[in-house]
């Protein structure tokens, strides 16, 4: 594929380079074809038939991942499958208004949210509960955002994770602005540093407010890793309908480097974010990371899948499933054994137990709970609104004990 800058700075003697928004034909196929193929960049430390791929680059970043190690994300990864697979099933069964299925994803959510260190900071959009989990949120609260009983009771900076952002894209502006903040605050130029990571999709990248990110994210060299998870479906539209070059190399229009790992490999994924992670905190930020993965689901469980993709799709990235390809490495190279991943998967089913019984005896929250923790301090307008509400309820309630005591005389007149 012809260099990203001949398009506008073509080499003397280089041929018919494309000019500025004008490819040529080959061009455009090659660059489409490059968003639907992992392609020659692509970072992989795990193929997926299990086999590990040197990388004189990244294999100093995973150094310390021995069998143990490798292990933990397997179970990492295994109870945040089993926890999305309950998820999905409780919201077909009415418990869940709706539900964000992460199938497939695992890998870059966990590799992700593992290299992180405790004083970052993510900002999700809202499928990132694997990220969740990594970041150690318990999932029950997430499952109150679904449920529609709650609008993310954690503590965000304990657990450096940033409630979820429905709106496409807009949480890239408020990583924008922390990020900025920690570099203002001098929280980088060292091993100490801080940095941010901010999770979207593929689909986001064509929404101005991702491009407002980069810009400003650039500009203030923000220690801040874009995370994109190319799932290769935004929502009903494939990738190559988004761009005309792999979404890593839209960074180099920005000013700061873009790399490409597969999404699929959770050793690649852990890698490429402590490295890009690292960057960031010794001030070298931003860094765009394009994970390549695949949606193995509906985009929500509003969704049919199978009116805008062919089976055999799906059935092709199943062989490149995260999860079997660590345990084929640890089952074939003895880091682990049958008992090993029978008590995994015995840990996974009574997680999934303990949020499905938690789901199904929700408490109702009060209707003053809309009104706790809006702001850090009490505001007199919002107590006046509080109270204003509180009596419309009372109003109702003083209706229905009228509407009683009326029955209970007429049936004493009776």
């Amino acid at each position: 594929m012809p260099s990203p800058e001949q398009w506008t700075h073509p080499e003397p003697g280089a041929g018919p380079a494309a000019i500025a928004a004008q490819p040529s034909p080959e061009q455009v196929i090659a660059g489409l074809r490059a968003t639907s193929e992992g392609g020659a960049e692509l970072t992989q430390l795990l193929t997926p038939e299990g086999e590990r791929v040197p990388s004189p680059q990244f294999d100093k970043y995973v150094e310390d991942v021995d069998y143990e190690a490798l292990r933990a994300l397997y179970r990492d990864m295994v109870l945040v499958r089993r926890a999305d697979r309950e998820a999905n099933a409780m919201q077909r069964q009415g418990q869940l208004g709706i539900w964000v299925p992460l199938l497939g994803q695992e890998a870059a959510q966990i590799g992700s949210g593992r290299a992180m260190k405790p004083n970052d900071m993510a900002f999700p959009s809202y499928r990132e509960h694997g990220v969740a989990y990594a970041r150690g949120v318990d999932l029950k609260e997430v499952l109150g955002i679904f449920r529609c009983t709650d609008h993310g009771g954690w503590d965000y900076k304990k657990h450096g994770f940033h409630p979820y952002t429905i709106v496409i894209g807009n949480q890239v502006l408020n990583a924008a602005g922390y990020a900025m903040g920690q570099k203002f605050e001098g929280k980088v130029g060292d091993d100490d540093g801080e940095a941010t990571v901010v999770y979207f999709g593929d689909g986001a990248t064509s929404q101005g407010d991702v491009h407002e990110g980069f810009v400003w994210g650039a500009v203030y060299d923000a220690p801040l890793v874009f995370f994109c998870q190319n799932n290769q479906w935004a929502i009903s539209e494939p990738t190559e309908r988004q761009s005309r070059l792999p979404l890593y190399q839209r960074a180099r229009g920005y000013g700061f480097p873009g790399i490409r790992v597969d999404g699929n490999d959770v050793l690649a994924c852990l890698a490429v974010t402590r490295w890009a992670l690292e960057e960031c905190r010794h001030g070298n930020g931003p860094v765009l990371i394009e994970a390549f993965t695949y949606r193995m689901d509906a985009h929500t469980t509003t969704d049919d899948p199978s009116r805008y993709r062919l089976s055999d799709e799906l059935e092709e990235w199943k062989l490149k499933d995260p999860i079997e390809r660590v345990r084929a490495y640890l089952a074939r190279n003895g880091g682990a054994d049958h008992d090993f991943f029978d008590q995994v998967q015995a840990d996974s089913d009574a997680f999934a137990a303990e949020l499905r019984d938690y789901c199904f005896n929700m408490p109702e929250p009060p209707p003053e709970r809309i009104f706790a923790n809006v702001y850090a301090e009490n505001s007199p307008v919002l107590d006046a609104q509080r109270e204003e509400f509180l009596s419309y309820l009372d109003g109702f309630a003083s209706e229905e004990s009228l509407a009683g005591s009326s029955k209970d005389t007429a049936g004493e007149l009776r």
